[in-house]
């Protein structure tokens, strides 16, 4: 069988488009973990009553994922540049799909949500070295394009996960979308051995940083924690206000570790890079500005206009759709122009986006609000590919694990604050609204949902400006990282 493997991995490398076939293989995991972390959603009712849970517990099948993948990403990507990236991403595939195994076996739903957290352990092996992968193995000629066909990849698991829920647990049951997951995995591992070329972990001797992981660890999973629950538990409750306490010292204690060892697992002089920092900040308030629509539009859709289910996926879709259609282009431009004025005009764009979703009315039509977010899909197609590229490329070879980890953590908060921001300031513009209304009508209900909103999508735009004007003094990398 080894030789069988080895004959198979030099047939590859012999191959004219091997650095293509090395694309391929990463987008199967990014693809995986992307669909898992969007087809769950769709099962979660079902899930609720078979396993008879409350909605307070349920919570935590999408929660504990979320924090274990936030918490965990530079620490994989970091130990990906100490011992390899195929090693690590192939064992990323191994973790991921017996934790999927391991959730369809689930009786009871504290099992499913300690293997949802086996199952993250492997996503974030995946997302820490996917970008970092494709850095490595193509030029910088192509590297925009590459990282834009990946950017395809993750909008098309976010557009095809609910869909292929709803067709599993319709026609199977709620385990099958889990059980799904185990060919795909199969499949990538067998990929990744077979295709992925090897990287010899460094010599030089270097230890990994344990007590500056543990404190990192400990100081997003509190931060996250508290963030993403703040408006539901209330920002004055204890468990909040000691979730931002503990998160915050654990951080400061992260940031005193790293400048003092030798040898951090954040190298925090990459940050003095200027395309690396602007590119991961600019890249937070977008997903900032994306998700606070994000998380409003459904209810927008349900409450307001009375569309059903169907109609909202179908009308939702319109954003990963342009997404994946625009992030490969843009990516190729950005190969010729370099990242400046795509990823400049893609915040533009979503600010326009967000500009006209402020527009809409307790009546408007279909077709009214589908322009808002095509535009919000474009813009995000402009700046996603182009940034990411712009980012992997301005550090050296040895930092790529990590940097690429830091760039999908970046994305990740910028979910989570954008939702938490969004909820917050929607409630809070609502509740002023209705003040001194004891018994508010149906008309007045609508009024302050859409003012709230209009509120939202307007800060939102403010957000994206700033991002748009942080943007333009990136300068591309006068010594693009050699593959």
């Amino acid at each position: 069988m080894s030789q069988i493997s080895n004959n198979l991995t030099a047939r590859f490398k012999s191959s004219d488009r091997y650095r293509w076939f090395i694309l391929i293989t990463v987008s199967i995991g990014t693809f995986m973990a992307t669909l898992d972390s969007s087809i769950v959603n769709v099962a979660l009712p079902t899930i609720s009553s078979k396993l008879n849970s409350d909605l307070s517990t349920l919570q935590w099948v999408v929660t504990a994922y979320l924090l274990t993948i936030s918490s965990l990403l530079p620490v994989f990507g970091r130990v990906a540049d100490l011992l390899g990236r195929k090693r690590i991403f192939s064992i990323g595939f191994l973790v991921f799909t017996l934790g999927s195994v391991l959730c369809g076996l689930a009786t009871n739903i504290w099992f499913l949500v300690g293997m949802r957290i086996l199952q993250a352990i492997g996503a974030s092996m995946l997302m820490a070295n996917s970008a970092a992968i494709i850095t490595a193995n193509f030029s910088p000629k192509e590297r925009g394009r590459a990282l834009g066909l990946t950017g395809t990849v993750v909008a098309l698991g976010s557009l095809t996960g609910p869909a292929l829920g709803g067709v599993l647990v319709g026609l199977l049951d709620w385990r099958s979308i889990f059980y799904i997951n185990l060919p795909i995995g199969v499949i990538g591992y067998l990929a990744a051995q077979i295709i992925l070329p090897p990287d010899k972990p460094q010599q030089n001797n270097e230890n990994f940083d344990y007590v500056g992981a543990l404190f990192f660890t400990l100081g997003i999973i509190s931060l996250m924690f508290a963030i993403s629950n703040g408006q539901s538990w209330g920002w004055n409750s204890y468990p909040i206000l000691i979730g931002l306490i503990i998160g915050t010292l654990f951080l400061e204690l992260f940031f005193y570790t790293e400048v003092r060892v030798t040898n951090p697992m954040i190298d925090l002089s990459m940050f003095r890079i200027r395309a690396f920092f602007i590119g991961n900040l600019t890249g937070l308030l977008s997903f900032v500005a994306m998700f606070a629509n994000v998380m409003l539009m459904p209810f927008y859709l349900q409450h307001v206009l009375n569309y059903n289910p169907t109609q909202v996926g179908l009308l939702m879709t319109s954003f990963p759709l342009m997404m994946a259609i625009v992030a490969p282009l843009s990516g190729h431009a950005s190969d010729r122009i370099g990242p400046t004025i795509l990823t400049t005009t893609g915040l533009c764009v979503t600010a326009l986006g967000l500009f006209y979703l402020s527009t809409l009315t307790t009546t408007s039509l279909f077709w009214q609000i589908a322009p808002g977010l095509l535009l919000m899909g474009i813009g995000a197609g402009l700046f996603q590919s182009p940034n990411n590229s712009s980012v992997m490329s301005s550090v050296p070879p040895n930092k790529l694990g990590v940097a690429g980890g830091i760039n999908a953590l970046v994305r990740n908060v910028g979910m989570v604050i954008g939702i938490a921001f969004s909820v917050s300031l929607f409630e809070n513009r609502q509740a002023m609204f209705l003040i001194g209304v004891n018994n508010p009508t149906s008309v007045q209900k609508m009024n302050a949902f859409m003012s709230a909103y209009h509120t939202v999508m307007l800060v939102s735009m403010g957000i994206a400006i700033i991002a748009a004007l942080i943007s333009l003094n990136r300068k591309r990398n006068p010594h693009p990282q050699k593959s």
